[in-house]
């Protein structure tokens, strides 16, 4: 009697235990759905605010501190990016707003949330030194070098525009490693790309035009950030917390620019001299900024770079680069700042 009574208390606590188990395991469940276990974040080798945000570590205040680990993937260039979106293997991803504009058109499901820099002089075309050339016009008929896309193929092909060449000068689609080889080889001309790649061209070339000059006859580019739609849309809160740190490293450029170019240099494991010269060479932008007329504005009132957006679209559907125009609603939707209109309201 005593031993059934026994087994009658066990077999109620064993059920107890069962209970308070399956609780604890629903409460655990419901904590993992509500954040993320890993965020994964393209990278592209540019000493900007995500690089200082990756080196002060900006980043873990919002998502390590929360328990979710960040997993940083490095791309040569937005096509790989965009492709890698695709598949849905990253959440956040850096590119030139070229293949921001690609990635609207073939309907990858990412929005645009950040402009990172607008480019400058880090950005150009460059020709061999020995060579004969020394202005664009002297490219005619000669082989030059970009990664197809981007924004120095943008640049490259506003160039040739502008001096009627762009049906006279074979164009080549190469990765910034390929370019360097081709470049040593003597397989090119010329080049339009950007750093690292463009200083070892530098070495032994010189430049005929860079963004800078472009932007101010009007063919203004940048890096932008691409954030996943379906991360966005389960995690709003924390595409805010991410623009946050990359403002963070924008405020301490600004403050304390000796400390951000250390830091860039000593992530990307490059000389200070280096560091400091790209990112003098471009313009970063606070979120006051970036919500301002001049560049994003809001979602009320979409502000210039909607029109730059616009236009390059139809410019690389003219150049065979996209197979359609995306609407100006599509781009306006495409441009969503909700995120950092959100950072503004909670800082009011």
């Amino acid at each position: 009697m005593k031993k059934q009574w026994m087994k009658q208390i066990g077999l109620a606590f064993a059920l107890v235990l069962g209970v308070i188990g399956l609780v604890a395991c629903g409460d655990s469940k419901k904590e993992a759905e509500g954040q993320p276990k890993e965020v994964t974040i393209g990278i592209i080798r540019v000493p900007n605010d995500k690089t200082v945000a990756m080196k002060e570590k900006y980043f873990d205040e919002y998502f390590a501190d929360k328990g979710i680990k960040t997993k940083f993937m490095f791309f040569d260039s937005g096509v790989a990016a965009n492709q890698a979106f695709s598949s849905g293997a990253i959440d956040f991803a850096e590119m030139g707003y070229t293949n921001g504009v690609v990635a609207l058109a073939t309907d990858i499901p990412v929005e645009l949330v950040w402009i990172h820099e607008v480019l400058g002089t880090n950005e150009a075309l460059v020709v061999q030194e020995d060579s004969n050339i020394n202005k664009i016009e002297e490219l005619k008929g000669k082989k030059v070098a970009t990664p197809f896309s981007s924004t120095s193929h943008y640049s490259l092909l506003n160039a040739l525009k502008s001096k009627g060449l762009e049906k006279d000068v074979t164009l080549l689609d190469m990765q910034t490693s390929e370019i360097v080889a081709a470049w040593e080889r003597g397989d090119i001309d010329g080049a339009y790309t950007w750093e690292p790649t463009l200083s070892e061209l530098k070495e032994t070339g010189r430049v005929l035009i860079d963004s800078k000059q472009l932007a101010e006859e009007g063919y203004l580019t940048a890096n932008i950030e691409l954030v996943h739609q379906d991360f966005a849309k389960k995690y709003p809160e924390l595409v805010s917390d991410y623009l946050t740190a990359l403002n963070e490293a924008v405020t301490l450029y600004r403050e304390q620019p000796e400390k951000a170019i250390k830091s860039a240099a000593e992530q990307l494991e490059i000389t200070e001299e280096d560091a400091k010269e790209q990112m003098e060479g471009t313009t970063w932008l606070s979120i006051k900024d970036q919500l301002s007329d001049a560049y994003l504005g809001t979602n009320d009132k979409p502000g210039q770079f909607t029109t730059v957006f616009y236009d390059t679209a139809v410019f690389l559907n003219e150049q065979g680069a996209i197979s359609k125009v995306p609407t100006k609603e599509a781009v306006e939707k495409f441009i969503n700042t909700e995120y950092l209109e959100a950072i503004q309201i909670d800082k009011e």
